[in-house]
């Protein structure tokens, strides 16, 4: 599939500069509010403690991980991990991430529905990201029409997952930018400037979702032909 024609145009062009173009605006952003400090002088991880603690929210552990923005909030065990450059720096830019990671958890306590749904398909996600190629593949090798429909529905799971996931992002952005200011983590005039990195990287997520619509769509054209 890689060499055809239809697939470089329909998938791997569109989707190597959407998201090239997001993660190099997500990067370029953060670099440039990350030389910025807060005037409050919270770092990252102190700026999610006081998200949460306003919030009435206890028992999250706020914890280093490795990696360059690699900060995630995990509900499992409902542990906010934050990157070497959010933990223990008081930039706006690391403000800014460790609220919309702490804005996870806030949902999680709140029970936010799009947040269950996207944990909800998280396993069968796997299942299609991993498998959904391969199988498709041998149907088209083996001729089997089923075969490619399974694979195809196995990846509409990747696509629906990366859909709900746009919504869960936006609403971590918006109570991020909302609690920054209520708790005192930024000033009103800063708020803009934390939140420009969230905005930036919400593209990714966008451009995540439309990578793998226009993929279903080329797996779709090879259902109709075979």
């Amino acid at each position: 599939m890689l060499f055809d024609p239809r697939y470089i145009v329909m998938v791997l062009l569109p989707g190597l500069l959407l998201g090239g173009l997001a993660a190099w605006y997500t990067r370029s952003t953060f670099a440039r509010y990350a030389r910025v400090r807060s005037s409050s002088g919270m770092t990252g991880a102190e700026a999610a403690a006081r998200l949460l603690g306003t919030a009435g929210v206890t028992g999250v552990r706020i914890e280093p991980s490795h990696g360059f923005l690699s900060d995630h909030y995990d509900p499992r065990v409902r542990a906010l991990r934050l990157s070497p450059q959010v933990y223990a720096s008081a930039s706006l830019a690391a403000v800014g991430i460790a609220c919309h990671e702490a804005g996870h958890a806030l949902q999680h306590a709140a029970g936010f529905a799009p947040l269950k749904a996207r944990s909800a398909l998280v396993p069968v996600t796997q299942l299609g990201s991993q498998l959904s190629f391969p199988i498709i593949f041998a149907g088209l090798f083996l001729r089997a029409p089923a075969l490619i429909d399974v694979g195809v529905l196995l990846f509409a799971a990747v696509v629906l997952f990366t859909l709900v996931t746009l919504p869960v992002e936006w609403d971590a952005t918006v109570r991020a930018k909302r609690g920054m200011v209520r708790s005192g983590i930024v000033g009103a005039a800063e708020a803009p400037h934390a939140g420009a990195v969230l905005n930036a990287a919400f593209l990714t997520y966008v451009a995540s979702a439309a990578t793998a619509i226009l993929t279903l769509l080329y797996y779709l054209t090879l259902a109709r032909r075979r």
